[in-house]
């Protein structure tokens, strides 16, 4: 979907890099380098890629669990840390929301689920002291636990994996945000549940006109769920596209070898590609593209610094072979 002028959420060349190994000049680990993109209201935007690929830090550097060194993140045009170089404000904090990925360690388990959404909504003045049990309850009830009153005062470990994910559901949405982060909010359940969770939030954005970023290794997840997938290795960009045209306009390898390694029913087995294993050098790394080792297409201009070919409206890509002609 086309962008506004100015997109709720927009990130611009995010780089995060974390000090490794001790001695006067501890090495660098590039966890982001130069990422952008952008998600508006309504639009559900996925991330994925392998483990280490610097999903999860992005969400952590939206939602300002994790100050970026270099870069910004903007919240309708406003750059945020400009703007509160402190740290977060508490509006930033209503308006942007984040669900964990550990149901079982993002719940305090001697507090009880009602304490969970109330605490927020009293915080952010959602409710007043009077009406929170009720708010409370409402909101459960919104998140499919039902009915929300006879949870009220469950503690976490008396509850299913399931239901713990949909208290924090429901403790993210208590302030009333405009992003939700989602960091693979299914991966941690049993796979009879994930397709609920998926539905529940797909119906939180249409209801509430949400934006989600949604961040999970699982293709299919991404393609059933998003508008558009993000795809990152080596904590850099390779390509955006949008979700329904992923398997047909894909262009870089290391996407395609992502939609090769998806299950897929009647699937030719010998149609994999002839990728090597190996790990993206994000300690110190050298220009070029992070997934030269691997790739399958790989030659000497590879090596090169990568920039971004904007291939359609919503389809980008950070390949020298695949991308177009300069």
């Amino acid at each position: 979907m086309p962008h506004p002028v100015t997109p709720l959420l927009e990130v611009r060349d995010l780089g995060v890099v974390f000090p490794v190994g001790g001695g006067w000049r501890p090495k660098k680990l590039h966890a982001l380098a130069g990422v952008s993109f952008a998600v508006d209201r309504g639009e559900i935007l996925a991330v994925v890629g392998e483990s280490g690929s610097g999903k999860s830090t992005i969400g952590r550097a939206v939602t300002r669990l994790v100050e970026p060194t270099s870069g910004s993140v903007l919240l309708e045009g406003v750059d945020v840390h400009a703007a509160e170089p402190r740290g977060p404000s508490r509006s930033y904090r209503r308006r942007v929301q984040m669900i964990f990925q550990d149901p079982f360690g993002s719940l305090n388990p001697v507090h009880t689920a009602g304490h969970h959404v109330i605490r927020p909504l009293r915080i952010h003045g959602k409710s007043s002291k009077e009406t929170a049990r009720r708010d409370a309850a409402a909101l459960l009830d919104l998140v499919g636990l039902r009915p929300g009153a006879d949870f009220l005062d469950k503690h976490p470990f008396a509850l299913s994996g399931g239901q713990r994910q949909r208290v924090a559901i429901a403790r993210a949405l208590a302030t009333e945000p405009d992003i939700l982060v989602a960091d693979e909010p299914t991966s941690m359940l049993d796979v009879s549940i994930r397709m609920d969770v998926l539905r529940l939030l797909d119906r939180l954005r249409r209801e509430r006109n949400l934006a989600v970023l949604l961040i999970t290794h699982d293709l299919a997840a991404a393609r059933y769920l998003s508008d558009r997938i993000l795809v990152m290795y080596g904590g850099q960009l390779m390509e955006e596209v949008p979700s329904k045209e992923l398997a047909g306009t894909a262009r870089h390898p290391y996407t395609k070898l992502l939609v090769a390694a998806a299950p897929r029913p009647n699937a030719d087995i010998h149609a994999a590609l002839p990728a090597r294993s190996g790990l993206p050098q994000n300690i110190e790394p050298l220009p070029g593209c992070p997934f030269i080792e691997r790739c399958y297409d790989g030659a000497a201009i590879c090596s090169q610094p990568l920039t971004v070919s904007q291939l359609g409206p919503n389809h980008r890509l950070r390949c020298h072979i695949h991308g177009d002609p300069r």
